[in-house]
């Protein structure tokens, strides 16, 4: 039978210890310490109590707990003396059933990881899912970690450890993540669309208004229909609009959602999660039968990352009635206008100013997001609340100098445009770190038709400046632009420059940043406040109505716009359960 929470709460310590046995590996004192904290009030305050226990212990303890574990497909395995849950784990991965060449790898791999960091490799390898990673993620995972610090290794050794830990604490009290599942595999499902150039490689890049995103709308579309939205339909700039109507017909709506577009070679739930972890609330809500005191309308915005066009945040901006009509006759790289790309999608450019949204029919927006960075993951926690979206502002740039002779123009003559861009790059980084919480970045840098053995004559790039408060981001902008004035004057080229997008910071509302908290607190998890330092859809409904956000941890350092861009569908439930807890606020809160 599964372990229950009240079996486990009721226990006397030594019998309390006994069933938490195996959970990390020959170390009984985690569990030993984490029972002292008894009371659990779930599962994931038990998690926390366990992962405070090893933080909060000596840095040998914590070494020797990392060097406990046996090795991947190593000698333990071979001689079968592993414990019966390591055993489970290597048998899922098929690393018991490892191919002569695989077997010599992983054994090599292993051997250079001891050599370098001192103690095995760890590995949950079951996985983001709990299925079991494959053998050939296990062996891109090894050689990609050998390269890492020996301080963030050691980290991510503890991190994984845990992971490990989870998964276990799942298995013994029979708890599967069936709607974090859910939500994990409609990302893994949408992200077979891509764009041609990227699909053929592998790699996942869905950019606006291509066959890829609009199968990606349609597939979002069906899946919404099956949840039982009420009404699922497509608008006029590509944004899938659900709808799940209140129980009355003059109630107001929640409105909520996130960007289903991608950068290039992007990750799987930047955006897409916060589309599918609303969709998996209502559909349980329907299931159930039940209609709330207002609707809940899911919006998965069709562009917010600006890469086929310059204008950002198209989906959401049209909502607040943020579209300038030039921004239409803007051209994509093969010379496709947007015009022209909206009209060959089945949109109607005209029907454009009718989707803007009235404020008052909404109660408010929310969001959940992958956190796309490392905070959460360090701290070892699933969920964090959105104090602030950060204030930024994005710049398409063309440097243009004088095409000559790499060998015979000497260095005092030269007029290198993409030196001169070099330049700023370092002045913008170092200006950037003064402020400490200020980032500047130079993400596309290009010199057209460029030639190993001739002087760049023209470069293009992008300026992305980003800071907590509209006046720091002022001040980085103003200083950044005067710099690229100065460098220009000296160095004898000429700069032209466009701003793509200009974002006020979105301190989130206090009362929905207080609704989120209550929900992270009520399943058993401590409550971390962060800002946002990347720009999101929220920014822009924040103009017309009050907003707040929920960030999920994201594994590999946290790391976003990545392919290596992932989180658990145990993260993934507790969203979920988050999400429907902020439901059931607003409904006990409704007049």
């Amino acid at each position: 039978m599964p372990l229950t929470l009240e079996q486990l709460n009721r226990a006397d310590p030594v019998e309390a210890l006994a069933l938490l046995d195996g959970l990390y590996e020959h170390s009984p004192w985690i569990a030993a310490a984490a029972l002292a904290q008894r009371p659990f009030r779930s599962l994931a305050h038990l998690r926390q109590a366990l992962i405070a226990v090893l933080a909060a212990a000596p840095a040998q303890a914590q070494l020797d707990l990392i060097r406990a574990h046996p090795e991947l497909a190593g000698k333990a395995m071979v001689a079968r003396s592993l414990t019966a849950e390591s055993t489970n784990e290597q048998n899922r991965a098929g690393l018991t059933q490892c191919t002569p060449e695989e077997f010599a790898r992983i054994q090599q791999l292993n051997a250079d990881y001891n050599a370098r960091f001192g103690f095995p490799f760890i590995l949950a390898v079951r996985g983001p899912r709990g299925l079991g990673l494959s053998k050939q993620e296990i062996i891109d995972t090894f050689a990609r970690r050998l390269q890492h610090h020996p301080d963030f290794e050691r980290a991510e050794a503890l991190r994984n450890i845990h992971r490990i830990a989870e998964i276990r604490l799942n298995d013994k009290f029979g708890i599967e993540p069936v709607l974090g599942n859910d939500v994990w595999d409609w990302q893994e499902a949408l992200a077979e669309y891509s764009d041609p150039g990227f699909a053929e490689k592998g790699q996942l890049t869905v950019t606006y208004l291509t066959d890829a995103h609009r199968a990606c709308a349609q597939r979002i579309s069906a899946w919404m229909r099956d949840c039982g939205f009420d009404e699922v339909f497509i608008d006029a700039v590509g944004n899938v609009v659900g709808r799940y109507h209140p129980a009355a017909p003059d109630g107001r709506y929640l409105l909520t959602g996130s960007h289903y577009d991608t950068v290039r070679n992007g990750g799987k739930y930047d955006g897409r999660l916060g589309i599918f972890v609303p969709m998996a609330s209502v559909r349980e809500l329907h299931r159930a039968g039940r209609r709330l005191p207002f609707g809940i309308e899911v919006v998965a915005f069709a562009e917010e990352e600006g890469q086929r066009y310059k204008a950002t945040f198209l989906g959401s901006g049209a909502l607040i009635g943020d579209f300038e009509p030039e921004w239409l006759e803007q051209q994509d790289a093969d010379g496709i206008t947007m015009r022209a790309a909206m009209l060959h999608a089945g949109l109607n450019p005209d029907d454009i100013p009718a989707i803007e949204r009235d404020p008052s029919r909404y109660l408010g927006f929310v969001e959940v997001h992958i956190e796309q960075g490392p905070v959460l993951n360090e701290l070892d926690l699933p969920l964090g609340v959105v104090t602030s979206i950060n204030a930024g502002e994005r710049y398409f740039c063309e440097m243009t100098g004088m095409a000559s002779h790499a060998g015979t123009t000497p260095m005092n003559r030269r007029r290198d445009a993409a030196m001169a861009v070099a330049e700023l790059a370092l002045y913008a980084e170092q200006r950037a770190a003064r402020d400490g919480d200020s980032v500047a970045t130079i993400g596309q840098w290009e010199v057209p038709n460029g030639s190993i053995n001739v002087v760049p004559g023209r470069c293009l790039f992008s300026l992305d400046m980003r800071a907590p408060t509209d006046a720091q981001r002022d001040a980085l902008v103003a200083d950044v632009l005067a710099e690229l004035e100065a460098i220009t004057a000296r160095r004898g080229v000429h700069c032209s420059w466009e701003r793509a997008m200009s974002g006020s910071a979105a301190p989130s509302h206090p009362a929905w940043q207080q609704r989120w908290e209550r929900a992270v607190e009520a399943l058993g998890l401590p409550v971390l406040r962060l800002p946002s330092g990347a720009g999101h859809d929220a920014r822009k409904l924040h103009a017309i109505m009050p907003q707040a956000m929920l960030f999920v941890r994201g594994l590999n350092a946290g790391i976003s716009h990545n392919p290596l861009e992932s989180t658990t569908a145990d993260d993934m439930q507790l969203a979920v359960d988050a999400f429907t807890h902020v439901l059931n606020q607003l409904s006990e809160q409704a007049p």
